[in-house]
C-alpha cells in the first residue's frame, strides 16, 4: 500500500473519536469558516428571486452551504414581494429581469416599505439597469455568474448598509420626537406664564377697583370685595372687565389737550 502523505488528511485518535465529545470536535474543524460564523448568532435568512430555475437552484445551494436559510424562493417579483413580507428575511437576493413584475420595481416596494436590504443578481451587460435597481433602493449588486466569494462579501455589506440606515432613521425619529416633547413643554410653559401675567393684570385691576369703591361708594375693603366677586358671578362678567368698568366710571378723569396751563 503507498504510503499517504501528509497533506492528504490529518492524524486523527480513533479512540478519541469515538466519543460525543471527539464526535463533535472533528465537526466543528471541518465546518466552513463562515458558516461557523453564522451559526453562533444564528442562520441569517434569504429570500432568493430568480425566474431560471437552474441558476435559482444552484444560488440557493451556495447560501445553504454557507449558513444561510433560505426561507422563500420566487420565480418573479410579485412573489418576491409577497414573499419578503411574509418572511421579513436578513436579505432578499433578486435578479433584475424577472416576469410580471421586475427586480427594479420589487426592490422599490421592498425598499418603501423598509422590510428588507436587497442584493440584486445581474449580468455585466446590464449596467444601465444597475443604475436604476441602486436608484430603487438595492443596497448592492452581484454579477453572473454567482461566486461564494462574491456574494457572501455583497450579502453582509447589504445587511450592514440596511442596519446603519435604520439606525439613523431611529436617531431621527428619537430627535423629533425629543423636538416634539420640548416644543410641547415649552408651549405649556409659555401658557402658564400668560395665565400668570393675566391673574396678575386681573388681581391689580380688582385692587384698584376695589380701593375706587372704597373711596367713592364708602365700601369697606372686605365689601367692595365681595361686591366685585358677586357682580362678576351674577352677572357673569370677568372680574377683569368689571374691574376695568368700576376704573372707567369711578377712575380719574384723563387730562384734556386744553387742560389749564
Amino acid at each position: 500500500m503507498a504510503a499517504r502523505k501528509k497533506s492528504e488528511e490529518p492524524s486523527i485518535n480513533v479512540d478519541e473519536v469515538l466519543t460525543d465529545e471527539g464526535l463533535k470536535a472533528v465537526a466543528d474543524e471541518s465546518e466552513p469558516a463562515e458558516r461557523k460564523a453564522v451559526a453562533e448568532d444564528g442562520p441569517r435568512t434569504v429570500v432568493v428571486a430568480e425566474d431560471e430555475a437552474v441558476n435559482r437552484m444552484d444560488l440557493v445551494a451556495m447560501l445553504e452551504d454557507s449558513g444561510y436559510e433560505v426561507v422563500g424562493q420566487a420565480a418573479n417579483g410579485e412573489e418576491a414581494v409577497e414573499l419578503t413580507r411574509k418572511y421579513r428575511p436578513d436579505v432578499v437576493c433578486m435578479d433584475v429581469k424577472m416576469p410580471r413584475m421586475d427586480g427594479i420595481a420589487a426592490a422599490g416596494i421592498i425598499r418603501d416599505e423598509n422590510i428588507a436590504p436587497v442584493v440584486m443578481l445581474t449580468a455585466f451587460s446590464q449596467t444601465d439597469l444597475v443604475k436604476k435597481a441602486t436608484g430603487a433602493g438595492a443596497m448592492a449588486y452581484v454579477t453572473k455568474p454567482y461566486e461564494e466569494s462574491k456574494l457572501l462579501p455583497t450579502l453582509e455589506v447589504a445587511m450592514g448598509r440596511f442596519a446603519e440606515i435604520n439606525d439613523l432613521l431611529d436617531n431621527v425619529e428619537r430627535s423629533e420626537r425629543k423636538l416634539k416633547e420640548t416644543t410641547d413643554q415649552l408651549k405649556e410653559t409659555e401658557e402658564k406664564l400668560k395665565k400668570a401675567e393675566d391673574t396678575l393684570e386681573e388681581r391689580k385691576l380688582v385692587d384698584r377697583a376695589k380701593g375706587l369703591l372704597m373711596d367713592k361708594a364708602d365700601f369697606s375693603e372686605q365689601g367692595a370685595f365681595r361686591w366685585i366677586q358677586k357682580t362678576s358671578m351674577d352677572q357673569r362678567i370677568p372680574k377683569k372687565r368689571l374691574a376695568q368698568a368700576i376704573i372707567a366710571k369711578y377712575g380719574d378723569p384723563k387730562p384734556s389737550d386744553s387742560g389749564e396751563r
